[in-house]
This record gives structure tokens, sequence and C-alpha cells, in this order.
């Protein structure tokens, strides 16, 4: 028993730190899918729960059910020959689009909050993704089981400290009209993208999970964890004047909180940005490796410098161009996933 819940939870924490990335974890993603429109966008994160617990979970069993050994064959399956290709295209698109805003990210925060070099940041990185890559989904599955509990306990510690010192009103008031067609789309949009992306590592561990009924418990917590994440973020920036002129919101919320808890939460957003960036690049490895007879450690060195260059772009730039575009493209994922029986 406790093996089996063990295994859920690191199907849970997994589901989580490939979604939780570097808009996710520094709060610009939030603030553009959802903290603009108050009411309105904090409604859109109680489907977006929803989306993740019933799409996530699906995407999963759909892959175990038919063995998919990567998100290739679950395109595939879902959409046919044809249309799967232009499909997986599409992913292939997605998953080297945002490991460049992951590294981005990680930039961001060396130059921002801790002072170093933008450049430093990526490179260490770098360095590091290397390390655990080699060592394959156990890598990967480790990574996340470190470092999503640590972001659940700070996403808790948020939410407790802010409820008992700022007034929310204003999350239910506002002047301006909060209902428009961006508005009821966003939740549709983020999931969509989301999934799109974390097909890269959601496909291959629905495959290796014998027991249906563990990757069904994994997949409700993740969706949970996610949906109480996402609630407790955009509560937080709520609170922020001028939310949307960070590039990382979270870490100017935090900083009331003392030198030592903000450089602390640095480190916990470091990790998901990066536990996400793990999880592209195994994906785009092992698509990659069906068209290059190449070492599996020479892919990913080349995956990884290719990102780099796509990075250089800058964080909140690659993040407002790339977020949206993947995030509608990705719709008709989410919308064939849900009807497939």
């Amino acid at each position: 028993m406790k093996k089996r819940w063990g295994t859920i939870l690191q199907i849970a924490a997994t589901y989580i730190g490939t979604v939780v990335g570097a808009g996710f974890a520094s709060g610009k993603e939030i603030v553009e899918f959802f903290t603009v429109y108050g009411l309105v966008g904090l409604i859109g994160i109680l489907v977006s729960g929803m989306l993740f617990i019933w799409i996530g979970t699906k995407m999963m069993l759909l892959s175990h059910r038919i063995g998919a050994y990567s998100y290739e064959e679950l395109n595939t399956y879902i959409f046919g020959e044809m249309v799967g290709k232009v499909i997986n295209v599409l992913t292939l698109l997605i998953l080297f689009g945002v490991t460049s805003v992951m590294l981005s990210g990680t930039g961001s925060i060396f130059e921002e909050q801790l002072g170093f070099s933008y450049q430093w940041g990526i490179l260490f990185t770098l360095i590091l993704c290397y390390a655990v890559m080699i060592k394959g989904l156990d890598g990967i599955l480790a990574v996340n089981s470190l470092v999503v509990p640590m972001m659940l306990f700070f996403s808790f510690l948020i939410a407790t400290s802010l409820l008992g010192h700022h007034d929310f009103s204003h999350v239910f008031q506002k002047e301006e009209p909060q209902v428009t067609w961006k508005s009821l789309v966003s939740p549709f949009a983020y999931v969509a993208f989301n999934l799109a992306m974390a097909q890269a590592v959601l496909v291959p561990l629905g495959k290796e999970i014998k027991d249906e009924s563990v990757l069904k418990w994994g997949g409700f917590w993740g969706g949970i964890g996610l949906c109480c994440m996402l609630i407790s973020y955009h509560l937080a920036l709520s609170s922020l004047p001028n939310v949307a002129q960070f590039n990382v919101p979270i870490a100017e919320v935090l900083e009331d909180f003392g030198s030592f808890i903000h450089i602390l939460f640095l480190i916990v957003v470091y990790g998901e940005i990066f536990t996400t960036l793990i999880g592209n690049v195994f994906g785009i490895s092992r698509k990659m490796q069906k068209f290059f007879v190449i070492s599996e450690k020479w892919m990913i060195v080349g995956i990884l410098l290719l990102s780099f260059l796509i990075s250089q772009i800058g964080f909140g730039s690659l993040l407002g161009f790339l977020y949206p575009l993947f995030g509608y493209t990705g719709l008709l994922l989410l919308f064939c996933i849900a009807v497939k029986q």
C-alpha cells in the first residue's frame, strides 16, 4: 500500500512539475491568462483545474492502453496518420520553443533577482540539465519528487500569509468589464498549451505504470495540486500594483516575507522551471532519435545548444509570443483527447 501511494504521489509530482515552468512559477503566465480578468480569472482557474484532472489523466490512460513510447504514437492514434504527422511537428515546435523559454527564465532569475549574469544563469542550467538527462526518466522523476513538495509548501505559505494581511475585495470588484471572449477562452487555451507540452513526459509515464488506478489517482492529485497553486498565486498577484511590468512578479510579492524566504523561494522557482525544462528535453530527445543515428548524450547536447540560441530572444518577449500561440494550437489536441474513447 505504501509503495502504491508512493507511486501515485510521484506521478502527481511529475505532472505538476512538468506543467509548472517559467511562466507559472514566476507568476507571469498566471497574470496573462487569469489575474488580468479578476473574478472571471478566478473562475477560469477552477475550470482549468477540472480540465487538468480530466484531460491529463485521460492522456496517461490512453498512452497506457496503446503502449505509446512517445507523444508521436499518441498523436497518431488520436488524429490518424496524416493529421498526426502535422500535430507531431507542431508539438515538436512547442517543446523547442518552451524549452527556450525555460532557459530564458533561469537567466532572468539570475539577473533580476540574484544580480548575476543572464548568460551565466543559462550556462549553469544547461550543465545541470545535461547531468540529469543522462539518467533518463528516472532522473526526471527524482527531480520532481524533490522540488514539487517544496513548491506546494510555498504555495500554502503564500496563501495563508496573504489572506491574513491583505484585502482581496478588488479581485471581485473591478470597474472595467471582465467577461470577454479572451477571458472565456483563456482557461481552455491555458490547459491546452500546457498539456500539449506535458505529453512529452505524461505519455511515456503512462506507458511505464502498469496499474491504471494508480494513473487515475496520480492525475487526480496532480490536477488538484495545480489548481490550488493557481489560486494561491492568483490571489497573491492580485495584491501587487502594476503586476504586468515584472518578468518574475511573484518574487516581488515575496519581498515582504524577508530576504531568507525570498531567496529560498527563488531556488524553488528555479527548480520548477528546471523540471519543465528537463521534461521537454526528454520528449524532444525521444522524438529526434528516430531521425538521427547518434548517441543519446550527443542528442541531448544538440538539443540544449539549439534551445540556447533561441533563448537569446529574451524571457518576456518569448513568453508573450509563444504562450498564447501554443495555447490556441493546442485546443485541437484538448478537444480530441476529450472526445476520444
